[in-house]
Order: C-alpha cells, then structure tokens, then sequence
C-alpha cells in the first residue's frame, strides 16, 4: 500500500452548503485512489449513502471507479449500482471481476438485484446467477422473466408470510428469534397452505393485541394489491391513490410472489416524469453520461421527422410567393403568429400528456376540458392579437396589416389549443406514446395554420396575388 500526502484531509464534508458533492472532499478521494491507499479511501468513502456513493463513482475517471470499489471491498454497498446512470453502471459491471459481482449482488434485495441484472447482456446475466446459490438465482431468473415496467420487476421476495392459525405470540416470539429477516417491513402476511394470499396484518395492530389471539382474527382482508403483470405506472398510481407504504404482489393462481415498497415507487414516479419530459423533446431515454454517438443516435430520429414537417411548411409558404414578394412585411411577420400558435400548442400539450399518464383525462370529462382549452385560446388570442396588432400596425404605420395579423394569431391559438388536446389524445388511442410523438404535430400543424392563415387573410384583405 502506498501512501498518501499527509496534508489529506479526512474530514471534510461529503456535501456542500449547496448539496453537491463536495469538490474537495471528490478530489481527496481521487488522490486516496490513485494513491492504492485503501485505508485512506476506507476513512473517506467507506460509509457513504448508496446514493452518495453512486454520484460519487460517477464523478470518477472510468479506472478510478474500479480502483475505488476494489479499495473499498467489502465496504462497498452494491446498492449503489441503482444509484447511478445505466451507461456508467454497465460499465462498471463490465470491468468487475464476475465472482466479486455475484457476491455484491447476492447481499442486495431481490428487486435491486433485478434493477442491476435486468440492463445486462444475457450472456453476462447468465455467468452472475450461476454464481450466486440456486435459490435466489431461481428467484431472480422468475423475476427477469416478467415483461419491463411491471409489478414483477419491482418485487422484493423478502418479505414475511406465516398461516392464519398462529396466535400473536407465536408471531412476536417468531421475529424475536429469526435470523433472516427483510431487513425493513411494516406488514405480517398471511397466507394459506397453497401460499394464496389470506390477508396482512400491520405491525401496530400486531402488537397491540393480545398474545393469546389468533392472527387470522386481527388480520385485515388485503384490499390493495397488484398483479405480476401489472404495468408500474398503475402500481404507483394506487401508492399515491391510498397512501400505501408497501403493496403485495400476487401470480394469476392470487399467490404470494412478494410486496413492493414506497422506496421503489419513489423511483418509478420520477423515472416516469422523466420519462415524459424528455419524450416531449424528442429525446428518449437518453443520459447525461451517453456517449456523443449515442446521443446523437438518440436525438435524430425525431429531427429527421421534423425536417418533412418543415418541408410541408415550407410549402405553404412557397404557395404564397408572389403574396410576399409584393409585401415584404408579410416575411418579417409571419414568424410571429407560428411562433404564438407553438407555444400556445406546447402549453397545452404539457398538461394533456400528463393528464393522460396520470389518467385524469378521460371519456366522461373529454368535452369538458376541450370547451375550457378553446375558451383558454379564445381568451390568449383577443389579448396577444390586440398586442401583436398594434405593434405590427405602428412598426410598418399600416393599420389593415395589424387586423389581419391579429386575426391570423386569434385563429392560431385557437387551433393550438384544439390540437394540442387532439393530437395527444388521439396518438394515445393508437397506441403510440404521446410524450414522444406528439410535439412533432402539434408544432406542424400550428406552423401550417399559422403560415397559410395569416399569409391568407394578406392576400384577400390587400387583394394581393397568389
């Protein structure tokens, strides 16, 4: 072990006034690594949060990463893994030797365990569980095996199950005495011979009973509960419904296959907003850490999209060239109602995506909430088209030419409005995800209606060429 400079400091804080991680403390931690010294990193790494320490490894030269958690050993906690981006932990995964792999993953909960190995190549899935015992290998392999973004990938199999005719101080005595409990649980579950889901008892009620009562006389019917197969948006939805702290997870035969925590969810809920975030700008699943290849690889497929939207623009525009070449203002101007009629579009765009994921639009309140957009519109396109008007009117001193651009940015909004509600609903009912897909439309057909409305009413107002 070589050692480091003895002006190191040990002591400094992880994070700053700011909540970022502290450059100082990141650069100690560099030197500790380059250094080989593990007592060193130990002092200053080797407690961290999973979460510090994933940001931290981020931070970090791809050959310092390993160093670090080689350093680390043991103290390394694996649950960093979920903390980090998928390039960088894929990465990491790759660089590690198997064997030390298969031990980190071993000590995690299952649904971590399944977050880490669900991004690997089958191949390197394969040479992990074959490492680890038959037992959770076989569990992990059942998890794997339920389809992305549902129940089945978040379940945690550590949970507590016994039969319904315990009595309360069989059930304290229990988990006074076990050694393998989860390592955090609020509920008791209970379950019949054939592991078909009974109902839960909570850990207050338990003991705030009697010693001498039976289980199955206290146990409340478990009204929440989710199916394998059950999409994780729906799972969260009913978290955020009825408060829960935990959920359980049950096959189509109603058996107990395990629960799903609040922790996961917290996840699931920020990886959906984000999720519709970037798909409103075209952009993916893509992260900070992707490579430039892979970002560009991300990023072009909407933008090659957007270039045949703009072409048909485009060619409204052409079809007014002699309109615009007699009055040039109509050039200068033009821009300013697509422009009005796209951010109004994107405004309500925004709220219909998200009502949608959230499924707080529906049949029932459909033609109540287009009647408020087109009010909205209405209303934005009386105050920005008097707004616009008069500027237009006394930048070119011609009050016709304000009329007809008020009139053109009124008709745009209105029409955003319309489709920014539209366009969404409608690529939702064909099964097409409507964050990602649907700011392509909306921009095109505002840009289209923006340009042959105002470039329009010119020709027929002025009695200009076509």
């Amino acid at each position: 072990m070589k050692e480091t400079d003895a002006a190191a400091p040990t002591d400094l804080a992880v994070r700053d006034e700011n909540g970022h991680l502290n450059a100082d403390w990141i650069q100690a931690v560099e030197t500790a690594v380059k250094a080989n010294d593990a007592e060193h990193v130990q002092e200053l790494a080797g407690d961290l949060h999973a979460a510090d320490s994933g940001e931290l490894i981020e931070t970090l030269s791809r050959e310092d990463r390993v160093a670090l958690v080689q350093l680390l050993g043991e103290g390394f906690d694996y649950t960093a893994l979920t903390e980090m981006d998928e390039p960088v932990r894929l990465q990491l995964l790759e660089d590690l030797p198997p064997d030390a792999v298969a031990q980190g993953i071993g000590e995690l909960e299952s649904d971590d365990a399944v977050f880490i190995l669900e991004d690997m190549e089958q191949a390197e899935q394969d040479m992990i569980l074959a490492e680890l015992p038959s037992v959770e290998s076989s569990q992990l392999r059942r998890a794997l095996e339920y389809p992305e973004d549902t129940a089945g990938r978040l379940v945690q199999t550590d949970f507590i199950a016994l039969p319904p005719f315990w009595t309360v101080g069989q059930v304290i005595d229990y988990l006074r005495s076990a050694t393998d409990l989860p390592e955090r649980f609020y509920e008791i579950y209970v379950v019949d011979p054939g592991f078909r889901l009974l109902g839960a008892v909570s850990l207050d009620k338990l003991l705030a009973t009697k010693r001498s009562k039976k289980i199955s006389k206290i146990m409340e019917e478990t009204r929440h509960l989710v199916r394998v197969n059950e999409d994780q948006e729906a799972v969260a939805r009913k978290f955020e419904r009825y408060n829960l702290v935990s959920l359980a997870v049950t096959d189509d035969a109603d058996r107990l296959v395990g629960i799903i925590t609040v922790d996961d969810i917290v996840d699931v809920i920020q990886e959906e907003a984000e999720e519709d975030m970037m798909g409103l700008a075209g952009v993916g699943d893509e992260e900070i850490s992707d490579s430039v290849f892979e970002t560009a690889r991300s990023r072009i497929t909407w933008l090659v999209v957007n270039v045949f939207t703009a072409l048909l623009a485009a060619t409204v525009i052409s079809m007014f060239e002699n309109t615009i070449d007699v009055m040039v203002a109509l050039a200068v101007l033009m821009p300013i109602v697509a422009s009005m009629g796209g951010n109004s579009g994107t405004q309500t765009m925004a709220v219909t995506v998200r009502a949608i994921a959230t499924q707080d639009l529906n049949k029932r309140n459909l033609w109540r909430v287009l009647r408020r957009e087109l009010l909205v519109g209405l209303m934005n396109g009386i105050g920005l088209g008097i707004l616009i008007g008069i500027i237009a009117a006394t930048w070119f001193a011609n009050p016709e030419l304000g009329v007809v651009i008020a009139t053109a940015v009124l008709l745009n909004t209105v029409c955003s409005a319309l489709f920014g509600l539209l366009v969404p609903m409608t690529l939702n009912r064909l099964g097409v995800d409507p964050a990602l897909a649907s700011s392509v439309f909306v921009t095109m057909i505002t840009d289209v209606v923006g340009f042959f409305s105002f470039l329009f009413l010119a020709a027929w107002w002025f009695g200009l060429p076509f």
